[in-house]
Formats: structure tokens, C-alpha cells, sequence
């Protein structure tokens, strides 16, 4: 059974801002909290640890798509089945849409209750605000 989910968040940060975020994988342990880590093996390919509620998965993923402050998009190619896309949206000079969109396949029952009670959404949605008050933190800086 594959399952899917969407998320969106508005942040009051400039696209460059939170693109420089997200395109650093190693940033994303910092707002993704089940990500234990993720750390590049060359440039289009990454190692990921993930920890999540009664079960640690590890993985391999590449980016399939690349378009600077538009679009990333990545998909495993070793261990579990994972797809996601994140979109980038110009709202003004000063602040970003963040769409997220992932496909995965849930294994075991942990996995299975989250995306039946749609907890992983609830999760997604968490972490788009980790990262909007991150952006926010960067922009403010900047």
C-alpha cells in the first residue's frame, strides 16, 4: 500500500533564503525531526538515518531534479521506498511558498497507523513550521 502526503507552508523569508536551507541536506536534521541525519555520498546521491517511533530506517536517495529556487526532487534508490518533491514559490522579494509532496511505501505497523491516521501529515506539517522559523531566523540575520 503506498501512501502520500502534501503540506505547504508561507514563510516571511526570500526564496533564496529557504532555498539555501533546503538544498543543503545536511541542514535537514535541523528542522526534519525524523531525520537523525543525512550526509552526502557525491553530488546527486545522499545517505539518510532516520529515527522514527518504533523503527529506525536507513536509506539511499539521488536528486532526479534540480532547479534552483524552484524545485527539488529526490527518490531512493537503496532500502525503503520514499519519493518527495519540494517546490519553491516567489510570493514577494521577501517571502517564500514551500510546498512538500512525498510518496512512500509504510512498512510495519508504526508506519501503517501513521499514514491510516494521517499522523505523518500532522508530522510533515510540524516540520514545515521547523523550518519556516528557520528561513525566518536566516532572513532576519541576512
Amino acid at each position: 500500500m503506498s501512501s502520500s502526503l502534501a503540506e505547504t507552508v508561507d514563510i516571511e523569508a526570500p526564496v533564496e533564503v529557504s532555498w539555501a536551507l533546503w538544498s543543503d541536506v545536511t541542514q535537514w536534521p535541523k528542522f526534519l525531526s525524523h531525520v537523525r541525519l543525512v550526509e552526502p555520498l557525491d553530488a546527486r546521491r545522499f545517505a539518510w538515518q532516520l529515527s522514527l517511533p518504533g523503527a529506525d530506517k536507513n536509506f539511499v536517495a539521488e536528486l532526479t531534479e534540480v532547479l534552483p529556487h524552484e524545485r527539488i526532487a529526490w527518490r531512493t534508490i537503496e532500502g525503503v521506498h520514499h519519493a518527495g518533491v519540494v517546490t519553491f514559490l516567489r510570493l514577494s522579494d521577501t517571502a517564500t511558498r514551500i510546498s512538500l509532496q512525498i510518496d512512500y511505501d509504510p512498512h510495519g505497523f508504526v508506519e501503517h497507523l501513521g499514514a491510516l491516521t494521517n499522523l505523518d501529515s500532522v508530522l510533515a506539517h510540524h516540520d514545515l513550521g521547523e523550518f519556516r522559523d528557520l528561513a525566518e531566523t536566516a532572513a532576519a540575520r541576512s
